[in-house]
């Protein structure tokens, strides 16, 4: 077999004479005199190494290797045809993949709701969704495995060197078992509150809010008295079922029901003088500064849409 290339305008004439079943009509067709139909039916025989028609003066009929070859030609062409839509459509954004990291937090509502709304929004984009703290998210951005991230921190504090867009501001509240003595008391003192042992993230997860958290410890003039770190929030609250410690956590874990767990704001701790100030954090969807693939720009938009609306 040849290695000679075979171009589209011969694919089409192969098309035309096998649909046609006749070379005088399959040139009318493509508007085109016979002699070079004819021509280059011969010629992607000799590349090809095999017979495509079986050829009488009175009929022509498709060989096996016609038949077989018939709808693989077809698919090429139409596939080839809408190419041009194609390119427009990923230059504007409509078709694509957005690779999107996300903290847990951001699981319980948004992430599960901007999906099933983008989807519809965007039929031709795919979100490829993994969850990830946001130290494992920075090292996917440096390798470019993502291509953005919902991420969580205290306001203001996303990493450096990042576009963002701020999509929500909760305060932390308190993790207590369900069974701790605290756990029953209408107002508990947040100086007893701040001297239970406590269960927390890893300062590497989320920097500014795990300093956020020691600055509250820190004010109250005591040391937090750490028990046990754990990366993931749902990991933390079972934790506090389990009685080894409290726990501070973003006021969206709340909807993570989970059994022998309590949960208190800060309007009702600090005793009867004031109520606890608690640290607030922020999650913002991070993306690489500079040019943003069409994609990603319309997802950007998107959440952008929905935050705003």
């Amino acid at each position: 077999m040849s290695q000679e290339a075979i171009d589209l305008r011969t694919w089409r004439q192969f098309l035309a004479v096998a649909e046609e079943l006749h070379f005088g009509r399959a040139a009318q067709r493509l508007a085109m005199t016979q002699p070079p139909v004819t021509q280059a039916i011969a010629r992607l025989e000799r590349v090809l190494g095999v017979r495509l028609f079986d050829r009488t003066r009175r009929r022509v009929a498709l060989t096996p290797a016609g038949e077989a070859l018939l709808p693989e030609v077809r698919a090429l062409l139409a596939q080839a045809q809408g190419l041009p839509a194609r390119a427009r459509a990923a230059a504007a954004g409509e078709v694509g993949r957005v690779r999107l990291a996300f903290v847990s937090t951001a699981g319980f509502e948004q992430v599960p709701a901007w999906v099933r709304a983008f989807r519809v929004h965007s039929p031709g984009v795919a979100l490829e969704l993994v969850e990830a703290t946001g130290d494992v998210q920075l090292a996917a951005f440096a390798r470019g495995e993502i291509d953005a991230g919902l991420m969580l921190h205290t306001p203001g504090a996303a990493p450096p060197g990042l576009a963002r867009l701020a999509v929500a501001t909760e305060p932390m509240v308190l993790a207590l078992p369900t069974q701790h003595p605290l756990a029953r008391a209408d107002r508990p003192a947040l100086a007893q509150v701040l001297a239970e042992p406590l269960v927390i993230f890893p300062r590497r997860i989320v920097p500014s809010l795990h300093d956020a958290v020691m600055a509250l410890y820190q004010s109250a003039g005591c040391a937090a008295r750490v028990a046990q770190e754990a990366i993931q929030m749902q990991t933390i609250v079972n934790l506090v079922a389990g009685g080894v410690g409290v726990a501070w956590v973003p006021e969206s874990v709340t909807q993570f029901r989970r059994a022998g767990v309590v949960y208190r704001s800060g309007e009702v701790l600090g005793g009867s003088r004031r109520r606890a100030v608690l640290p607030l954090c922020e999650t913002s969807l991070v993306w690489p500064g500079g040019a943003v693939p069409p994609a990603l720009a319309r997802f950007v938009d998107f959440v952008r849409a929905r935050v705003q609306g």
